[in-house]
């Protein structure tokens, strides 16, 4: 497997939520289980089966999280490329079908954020892999769910 670019924010944010999760909410987790325990019969105790379900939900994230950060390797943005659609760059697209400008920055894991004016995507997601290595003019096929899509490169910074 290919290592994935992050900045040190993100890394630094999917590591305190590594430790959040495994320092504050495991031992709380652990609390409730001994508590529903205590109430009796473990056969027919829904609330002791809940807490361990939720445990295993949260040991899992953990384990996904920790594997995310294995795989990636610190980037600085200064030091890519300029001018070419690449991990810390922001990329202006136009949807030719209905002209329609949008705004992406290729980031990575932990990063996202698709409610901002300029979305966070990441560079490993179908839309990073289609413009990484993009210039200015070049067209990009996508297929969504929805159909093709055309769109044009109309700035890199």
């Amino acid at each position: 497997m290919e290592r994935e670019p992050i900045s040190i924010e993100g890394y630094n944010k999917l590591r305190e939520e590594i430790r959040r999760m495994e320092e504050d909410e495991m031992p709380k987790l652990a609390v409730l289980i001994a508590d529903a325990r205590a109430e009796g019969d473990l056969r027919e105790n829904a609330e002791y089966h809940g807490q361990r379900e939720n445990q295993g939900r949260m040991q899992a994230k953990i384990n996904q999280l920790k594997h995310r950060l294995a795989h990636c390797v610190i980037a600085d943005k200064s030091t890519q490329p300029k001018g070419v659609a690449a991990f810390g760059s922001i990329v202006m697209l136009k949807d030719l079908s209905n002209n329609k400008n949008e705004g992406y920055e290729l980031i990575g894991p932990g990063e996202e954020d698709y409610d901002a004016d300029i979305m966070k995507i990441l560079l490993s997601g179908p839309l990073g892999q289609a413009i990484q290595g993009k210039k200015v003019g070049d067209v990009v096929k996508l297929t969504t769910p929805r159909g093709e899509r055309k769109l044009e490169v109309t700035e890199v910074k």
